[in-house]
């Protein structure tokens, strides 16, 4: 059965009957409306749309770019992602356009009249030649590839020297907490929290630094995730190895036995929280991120995925994404994939764990969807 994407499919025609019109930063307008939560239950299949085509591979890498710690575009590209293209090119963009006095709106006019900037002496890459210097050359990478401290560095370095140092003289850090460099490793904490107090409330992991806001891209539009755990019961716990196993009679399985072979004693679930959502573009992409990561958590902790939760503040369609929305609306769902991979997750603390996993190690198996449905990146 999949309910994800009926339920998908229940808040594109929500916002289009009840958005409110609304101006956006980038100029094309959206039909907005705030407040929603989505729900999914993971023994369902993983939670990948199947009303149109998802690209599984950039959803693997930007996941594994956050997991990185990293925030130049350069691990993208060169894994054929290229979501954070445009973020990119338009600090570049900006940058020279500001140094030599040139109006924006110049540049915008002469493009659309399909002149090159270099006949009006205008020295200012394309951007399909920006991303081509990123994926060869070095220094340019360094200068003009990085976003900022967004995701990655939140999430496996948050903070400075001097806070975290301010921090640990008062005595507000316990020594469980993983610090490397002055700095904070969100990641690695929660999975320490995980297996020393799995019924934690505290087990937070937030992207929303208001320190570092200025220096961002772009703050941060899913800027926080909680974990959740529960304890499965013997029924849960059989069922799980029969799935696992499936020669295994549930009648043979003992508490002793389920034990010995290491059959998770607990489920996990993680719930998302998004101030900003692209609803056509982005959420789809989102959920499957979350789903993934839930995935790679519950590995890591020997725990069953149980439900995935995304809750969601400005839910908007913009303006150039209507019509994809209503074809969406008209196709059938078909039924969820399953994940595969192998994995070997390092156990140790510093910014290690996570770090080496590679795009080819998760594999989607079993997907079948609809064509794709193309639509405009509103950077």
């Amino acid at each position: 059965m999949n309910n994800l994407d009926k339920e998908y499919q229940i808040l594109l025609e929500y916002i289009l009957g009840n958005g409110h019109e609304k101006k956006d930063r980038t100029g094309v307008g959206t039909l907005s409306t705030f407040g929603w939560q989505i729900h999914h239950k993971m023994s369902e299949g993983f939670p990948l749309l199947t009303t149109k085509k998802m690209y599984w591979k950039g959803i693997v890498t930007e996941l594994l770019w956050f997991l990185r710690g990293d925030t130049n575009i350069k691990f993208l590209v060169d894994n054929d992602c290229h979501i954070w293209d445009g973020d990119a090119y338009k600090k570049y963009e900006n940058h020279i356009l500001k140094q030599r006095g040139i109006q924006k709106k110049r540049v915008q006019e002469l493009r659309k009249q399909g002149k090159k900037l270099k006949v009006a002496k205008i020295e200012l890459l394309s951007k399909e030649e920006f991303i081509n210097k990123i994926k060869t050359d070095d220094e340019f990478t360094k200068k003009w590839g990085d976003l900022g401290p967004i995701y990655g560095k939140q999430w496996r370095s948050w903070g400075g020297e001097l806070i975290t140092k301010r921090i640990i003289e008062e005595g507000k850090i316990p020594i469980s907490q993983n610090i490397i460099e002055g700095q904070i490793d969100q990641i690695q904490n929660s999975i320490n929290l995980l297996k020393t107090d799995p019924d934690s409330r505290r087990n937070i992991v937030s992207a929303w630094n208001v320190a570092d806001l200025d220096q961002m891209t772009l703050p941060p539009c899913h800027y926080g995730f909680q974990v959740y755990t529960r304890e499965l019961s013997s029924e849960e716990r059989k069922e799980f190895a029969v799935n696992k196993h499936p020669l295994t009679s549930p009648d043979l399985m003992s508490t002793d036995s389920l034990n010995s072979n290491n059959i998770p004693t607990r489920a996990i679930s993680l719930m998302w929280n998004q101030r900003s959502v692209d609803t056509f573009l982005g959420l789809p992409f989102n959920i499957s991120s979350y789903g993934l990561l839930l995935e790679i958590i519950a590995k890591e902790v020997n725990m069953v995925p149980d439900e995935l939760i995304g809750t969601l503040g400005d839910v908007h369609l913009y303006k150039n994404h209507i019509e994809q929305a209503k074809e969406q609306m008209t196709r059938e769902p078909m039924e969820l994939p399953t994940l595969k991979y192998t994995v070997h997750l390092v156990d140790n603390l510093g910014l290690e764990v996570f770090k080496n996993l590679e795009v080819e190690q998760f594999e989607i198996e079993n997907y079948e969807s609809h064509p794709t449905i193309k639509a405009p990146l509103n950077n």
